[in-house]
């Protein structure tokens, strides 16, 4: 029961991280000004791929780690369960291969980066992402291309019978198609975007000797903060993209030498790890963008001490009131030697009473010489 009640904890706080730190990062793009570029539209992406992981297919891979394996839910739901799993694993890959393309041309030709990539293809390409995810995960499952007989898996499964032998909710690996969708959905593109980002790399050396050299040295800050900023953009992604190699490379091997076998081994203890190693990738994903990106640790921060728009917008508003009032002030004191010298003329040379700004401001001038200070109501600090 001790066992039992420790697995329960570790998984239940597993989700709910996975959870929190991806509407974080849903959060932080969002309401965060300085996040609001194109790019991080990918970012958006991933972030709610990796939360619909711990929303929908999380609790239920739980449950069946519980249970040792045993799936009560009935045949149909298994495969929605295992389709919902293919389809966010191969949604995030995908993700990643687009995120590389866009770093290689904002990185590679910076000038015309904005005119390649604009909203509505960064929506298309969205929308792609999301249609073959759908084609690769749903369509071959629910058709049975990944059965020996070609039959669809656990079909024959009824409400409550997890007690008979063989029933685990799995994906069946003993068939070539296995191997091919390992090879297609995973090593293919893996070796795309390790090819990308190391022409990422190459142009982006290229490019900063070539502006560093071109560059005055008066203009030469601002180059290079730009070339930082997407520099460490790349770095950011670069270590998204090796964390989730380092999570799914050995789910992914496993399921291509299993698949090579002629008979499925049950669930066990293997296979456990890995795919929760996989799983793991996606609570990884928002501490990684906070570590290597200073706009996130921002926004993170202001999020976390409930410094939302409204709150900065009041500050603002404190600031402008406090040097509307100086200004008004100023202008007051300014104006005052003009009448002094109307009211001299006047009255036939009598001395005119001289005012102090203090006096201006309703404080008397003894309160001011004695070492009081004036009390102002607003600061431009915030409280």
């Amino acid at each position: 029961m001790i066992s039992m009640a420790l697995r329960s904890l570790v998984l239940v706080a597993f989700i709910i991280l996975t959870i929190g730190g991806n509407v974080l990062v849903c959060l932080a793009v969002g309401l965060s000004r300085r996040l609001w570029r194109i790019a991080n539209f990918f970012v958006v992406s991933l972030a709610v791929t990796d939360l619909l992981l711990g929303l929908l297919v999380l609790p239920l891979s739980a449950t069946v780690e519980l249970r040792s394996g045993k799936w009560s839910l009935g045949g149909a739901l298994c495969n929605i369960y295992i389709s919902l799993d293919v389809l966010l694993c191969a949604s995030s890959i995908l993700t990643l291969m687009a995120i590389s393309v866009d770093r290689y041309l904002a990185i590679s030709s910076p000038l015309s980066y904005s005119r390649r990539v604009t909203r509505l293809r960064v929506t298309l390409a969205l929308i792609t992402i999301w249609a073959l995810s759908l084609a690769v995960s749903f369509v071959p499952i629910h058709l049975g291309w990944n059965t020996v007989d070609y039959r669809v898996q656990h079909s024959d499964w009824g409400m409550g019978e997890e007690d008979k032998e063989g029933h685990y909710c799995h994906f069946e690996w003993n068939n070539n198609y296995v191997l091919l969708y390992a090879f297609g959905s995973f090593y293919l593109p893996l070796l795309l975007m390790c090819g990308m980002y190391l022409c990422i790399f190459r142009v982006a050396r290229e490019q900063v000797k070539r502006i560093r050299a071109a560059t005055p040295s008066f203009a030469r800050s601002a180059s290079n903060a730009a070339i930082a900023r997407e520099h460490k953009a790349t770095v950011t992604l670069v270590a998204v993209l090796g964390a989730f190699v380092i999570c799914w490379f050995p789910y992914f091997t496993i399921l291509t030498c299993m698949s090579i076998k002629e008979k499925t081994n049950p669930p066990n203890t293997l296979n456990s790890v890995v795919l929760w190693l996989g799983y793991f990738n996606s609570a990884l994903n928002p501490i990684l963008y906070p570590a290597f990106n200073r706009d996130f640790r921002r926004a993170y921060a202001e999020l976390l001490r409930c410094r939302g728009p409204f709150r900065r917008q009041l500050q603002l508003t404190r600031v402008s009131v406090h040097k509307r009032l100086t200004f008004t002030n100023v202008q007051m004191i300014s104006q005052q030697p003009e009448k002094s010298s109307h009211k001299n003329t006047d009255n036939n040379g009598t001395d005119a009473k001289s005012v102090t700004p203090q006096e201006i401001n309703g404080i008397p001038s003894h309160r001011v010489s004695q070492g009081e200070l004036p009390w102002t109501c607003c600061s431009s600090a915030g409280p």
